[in-house]
């Protein structure tokens, strides 16, 4: 019987694509920077089918690429271009196991997309507090196996904050059932936290117990010019100050990002109240504070006072909030059609937040001279999505040839202010190389003898992350 038969017979022949057109959307990255092929694609509806798969490929020694949404910006869930990968897709994978309102957990299937989360969390009372600008397509397990961050870690923290427990398929097919919903397990190593952020290196995820938090009542966005990066930080703490750590997000955005959003996304109109270089998207939250409107003009008075708010837009209806949001959400989309864009996930120390910026816009431009600067992101953790862009002289694959010089210049900036080259995203095929670079070599060899020990075969996502 041949591996396709065997497949097939675990998951049902319709779930088992073998067809090149049917393949497409399993083996290309969404920017387009990552295509390969792929054996087949495999899409398992339970636990049990997985583990049945995995098992079969340790057997067979074929190599096996878990995807989840395929939003990856690091090419993280792409096969190469030998062909002999498998593909496990988890979106049949699609439950709300339990919601547990008195532990105020959800246990679900690493299949959910994200949004669907967010909505049975809020029909239940709830909010699930990961935003991310792909939430309407990534799903959990992607998520959790990436680290993803988003627009709330200020107050939230990242998705590793989120995961109290998992369900995991090991390299060699055994379920480790740690699917736990407790806050508190004192005995041992914590297992878990091998698996979050691994990039399904180390096994798949297959379902996850994660916090849900009471939904807050009250909400004001607001968006605010501010002179400079520096008065942006410095606008953070006074928000945090004032409100009494109330803030759930805050967001740089550069002039360039309002005018690419403004250019090609349809029928989007301009939110900004005059042409400032740089803005702030913040959010307060609360379920106490009734009038989160006067608290938030009164942060802006004071930052008006000091000097670090030059003017700002106080939406009063959740229609005019959700628009400023909107600007955030499509920076990314806004991006492609501009050309060539060298992208990095940066963070640092918040209090380096502009010196990166500063500092990384003069080391771009002695490499290319005219290049656009596109800096935005998550002031609150110190995210910074640093994409120099193409200058619009040049043409694009030219543009892109730049890709490793400018990167190293970048990253050696952000590593020599004890900052990562992967804040969100991770590393997938795009940074192996940049990470041997800059991670110390005892994490390196600390790193491969993990994974050596649960993968001996090297099976699970080869060559992402580790490059073995």
């Amino acid at each position: 019987m041949s591996l396709f038969e065997k497949l097939e017979n675990i998951v049902g022949a319709k779930h088992v694509i073998r067809e090149e057109a049917d393949l497409q959307g399993f083996v290309k990255e969404w920017r387009d920077k990552f295509e390969g092929r792929a054996l087949a694609v495999v899409q398992p509806k339970t636990t049990e089918e997985v583990a049945a798969i995995v098992k079969l490929c340790a057997e067979t020694k074929t190599p096996l690429i878990p995807q989840g949404g395929n939003t990856s910006l690091v090419g993280g869930s792409i096969p190469f271009m030998g062909g002999d990968e498998l593909v496990l897709s988890t979106s049949r994978m699609n439950r709300v196991r339990e919601i547990d309102r008195l532990n105020g957990t959800m246990t679900v299937d690493a299949g959910c997309i994200l949004q669907n989360l967010q909505e049975a969390a809020e029909e239940a009372g709830f909010m699930f507090p990961l935003r991310i600008g792909s939430e309407g397509s990534c799903q959990i397990g992607g998520n959790i196996s990436t680290n993803a961050g988003g627009v709330q870690v200020l107050h939230y923290g990242n998705t590793r904050e989120q995961v109290l427990g998992l369900e995991v398929v090991l390299p060699d097919g055994r379920i480790w059932d740690g699917l736990t919903g407790l806050r508190k397990d004192n005995t041992g190593y914590d297992l878990k936290q091998l698996f979050i952020g691994a990039e399904g290196t180390l096994g798949i995820v297959t379902g996850a117990v994660i916090k849900v938090y009471p939904r807050p009542a009250y909400q004001q966005v607001a968006l605010a010019a501010v002179p400079s990066v520096e008065a942006a930080v410095e606008f953070l703490g006074l928000a945090r100050r004032m409100s009494g750590d109330q803030v759930t997000a805050i967001e740089l955005i550069p002039r360039i990002c309002v005018d690419m959003v403004v250019r090609h996304v349809p029928d989007f109109t301009d939110p900004t109240p005059a042409h400032y270089d740089w803005h702030v998207l913040v959010e307060l939250s609360s379920s106490a504070t009734p009038d989160l409107k006067d608290l938030m003009e009164r942060i802006l008075a004071e930052g008006f006072e000091e000097g670090i708010v030059l003017d700002a837009v106080v939406p009063a209806s959740e229609a005019q909030q959700k628009h400023l949001w909107r600007l955030r959400e499509e920076i990314s989309a806004a991006q492609k059609p501009e050309g060539g864009s060298i992208k990095h996930d940066i963070s640092v120390p918040v209090s380096r937040f502009a010196d990166f910026i500063r500092e990384a816009d003069i080391a771009v431009k002695k490499i290319v001279p005219n290049f656009r600067s596109v800096a935005f992101g998550h002031i609150g953790d110190g995210n910074v999505h640093y994409n120099p862009l193409q200058p619009v002289d040049m043409d694009r694959e030219e543009y892109l040839s730049h890709w490793a010089e400018v990167s190293h210049a970048v990253h050696d900036i952000a590593v020599g202010m004890r900052g990562s080259i992967s804040a969100e995203h991770g590393i997938g095929r795009l940074k192996t190389e940049d990470l041997k670079r800059y991670k110390p070599p005892v994490e390196i060899e600390l790193m491969r003898r993990i994974k050596q020990a649960l993968d001996p075969e090297g099976i699970m996502n080869p060559h992402k992350l580790l490059d073995d």
